[in-house]
């Protein structure tokens, strides 16, 4: 138990990396945790594209206005897309898989942040979801949910401070 305290106190987005590359072993391992990821009534909506390749990290850190530009620095971005034909909580299954590959990094000492894509927009006003759809061939029946970025961390960031739970947005038998 105190294992996964730490982790979660620990996890935190990081936005700076480090142009080391990750090994094999560690992209695997991320990836494996999304895979384990449960979905709901065992639908496995979800599915993955891994980007490596530079000018392709550079065009996903344009997908929308403001907060995709960490990308471009990444050593490995994961879309999270979901089959809506497959489940009508794609959004969820994707949702667990994404964090289940967040905290895979931390576990390995490296950095991560979520770049939310469903409902944004791009500077031009273009639907952000569907120009990371075009860019990466993926069919319009799928959502594209996020985008995990993942590298070596280049910042230095405090553990999260439990101080600053917030209790009172806890109910206790009622509201």
């Amino acid at each position: 138990m105190n294992r996964f305290t730490s982790l979660i106190t620990a996890r935190r987005s990081t936005r700076k990396f480090t142009p080391e590359p990750l090994s094999a072993e560690q992209a695997e391992l991320i990836l494996k945790a999304a895979l384990m990821a449960p979905t709901s009534k065992s639908s496995f909506s979800w599915q993955f594209v891994a980007v490596e390749d530079k000018p392709t990290l550079k065009r996903l850190a344009g997908c929308k206005s403001v907060g995709a530009a960490f990308i471009e620095q990444c050593a490995l971005a994961v879309v999270v897309a979901g089959d809506r034909t497959k489940s009508d909580v794609w959004i969820e299954d994707a949702s667990v898989a994404s964090i289940y590959m967040q905290l895979q990094a931390e576990d390995l000492g490296l950095g991560s942040c979520w770049c939310q894509v469903r409902g944004r927009s791009a500077g031009d006003g273009a639907d952000a979801e569907q120009q990371v759809r075009d860019w990466l061939g993926i069919p319009d029946t799928f959502g594209i949910l996020s985008i995990i970025g993942f590298g070596h961390k280049d910042q230095v960031r405090k553990p999260f401070d439990e101080a600053h739970l917030l209790w009172e947005n806890v109910h206790a038998d009622r509201w």
